[in-house]
């Protein structure tokens, strides 16, 4: 039986604050420093291609049916599930523990950009990338990651506090906008530095040779993690959106814009870490090692470094803001729905919880060091159980219900409502054959990595 929204229930005010604050969700710190790197390291143009088939693919299946689904129930991702079947309400309390957990150590990461940003902001961009133990320095430090840790969540905070069309829509249509200018501007900056065109060579140029199915699993972990899927957002989102939108539309639309950034940030990171590092392509690694020893690198040795620092971290704090602001949305509406609380109380409830769990993270590097899980520090710990095991299995247990339990017409008669929804066809062998295998494939690999 379908659920109506209630009057009460918080919405998004127009088509483009919805995409955009979708969009700033799915574009984040995977983007800007995951996503060049694994271009680089397996085959270039290879990997964009099967990264694009994909996302039209297997990415367009897996967002249409979350925004779908929260569209449709008008709930939270607890309540979403629940309403579809309520033999499926453990996958609602699932669904929405990931953003419980993500949150807190995401807002640490976004911390130590806000540094980044402040040492770039002061002039001493230079001073900290010729210390080779600054960043190890500087999260092993007790107060100071605690500091901009604290920052970064209270600013998350305000603005979700502002509401959905106040807080999160306004703010996304002011940062979305500026974070593809700040993009588009130091790609082409960087596209005029010497050999930087050799570098861009060696970004999309296909390689042949580099293409095997771990290529293919690359791109799809990549697009699955990088897109907001399976971590409640585009559920949250979803019951946001007027009726009178199109989804199909809009689904594509914010496709294009993830795909658009995460294509710049390589054009940026790619060729100027190609161009300094005299083409060794092992400069190109993945994590905190790129992002703050690496590129502060680069750019305490490029002409005008410090400008360009300071502007490459302005956008990552700006893509790390977008996509923590989602994640609390996410779970203040959870808050809402469930203990029926008031916006506010429910985001310093938020905060406050979102504090409390984040300490073990950035103590985790200093004062509780010496405290592992698996060999894995508490953030390292929590990365690891979220991305690698919770949000492929409600992926697949959302596939099996919506494929198999309430089909795949729960959907269809959603999106039918006020469009002709053209690739219903493919939609179907997607959530039913294919997005299912490729969970497992990503589940199964992510643990054959980790371990």
């Amino acid at each position: 039986m379908r659920t109506q929204k209630t009057q009460e229930k918080a919405g998004f005010g127009s088509k483009i604050g919805f995409i955009l604050a979708a969009a700033g969700s799915a574009v984040g710190l995977g983007n800007i420093w995951r996503f060049p790197y694994l271009a680089a390291k397996y085959g270039g143009g290879i990997f964009l291609l099967v990264y694009l088939i994909l996302a039209v693919t297997f990415g367009f299946a897996l967002m249409l049916t979350e925004i779908t689904i929260g569209r449709r129930t008008g709930k939270s991702v607890m309540g979403a599930y629940t309403a579809m079947d309520k033999r499926f309400r453990p996958l609602g309390w699932l669904a929405g523990a990931i953003p419980v957990i993500i949150m807190p150590y995401y807002c640490v990461i976004g911390g130590w950009v806000l540094k980044y940003l402040v040492v770039f902001l002061t002039g001493s961009g230079k001073a900290a990338a010729d210390n080779s133990s600054f960043f190890s320095n500087f999260i092993g430090h007790s107060w100071s990651p605690l500091l901009f840790f604290a920052i970064f969540l209270l600013i998350t905070g305000s603005v979700v506090m502002l509401g959905v069309q106040k807080g999160v829509e306004k703010v996304s249509k002011i940062l979305m906008p500026l974070l593809l200018v700040l993009i588009v501007g130091i790609a082409i900056y960087t596209m005029t530095l010497p050999g930087a065109i050799q570098g861009l060579e060696y970004y999309i140029k296909p390689d042949l040779s580099a293409f095997s199915i771990k290529t293919v699993v690359a791109a799809m972990g990549q697009l699955f993690y990088s897109m907001s899927l399976a971590m409640g957002i585009m559920i949250t989102y979803g019951s946001y959106m007027r009726k009178e939108d199109h989804i199909e539309n809009s689904v594509r639309q914010i496709e294009v814009f993830d795909t658009v950034v995460a294509f710049l940030a390589g054009m940026i990171i790619v060729p100027a870490v190609f161009v300094f590092s005299g083409g060794d392509s092992s400069a190109l690694n993945a994590g905190p090692s790129l992002m703050f020893i690496t590129l502060p690198n680069v750019f305490s040795d490029m002409l005008g470094g410090q400008i360009v620092g300071t502007v490459f971290f302005l956008l990552v704090s700006l893509a790390a803001l977008t996509s923590s602001i989602s994640l609390m949305e996410t779970v203040v509406s959870m808050l809402e729905e469930r203990f029926h609380l008031k916006r506010i109380p429910a985001c310093c409830t938020a905060t406050g919880c979102a504090f409390l769990i984040g300490l073990l993270s950035v103590f985790g590097y200093s004062i509780w060091s010496d405290f592992t899980i698996f060999g894995k520090q508490m953030l390292d710990f929590f990365d690891f159980v979220s991305n690698n095991l919770m949000m492929p299995i409600v992926a697949l247990m959302t596939c099996i219900l919506v494929g198999y339990v309430v089909k795949t017409t729960y959907i269809e008669s959603e999106i039918e409502k006020n469009e002709r929804f053209r690739s219903k066809g493919l939609y179907r062998i997607m959530i039913r054959y294919v997005c299912p295998a490729c969970m497992l494939i990503i589940f199964f690999s992510s643990l054959f990595m980790s371990f």
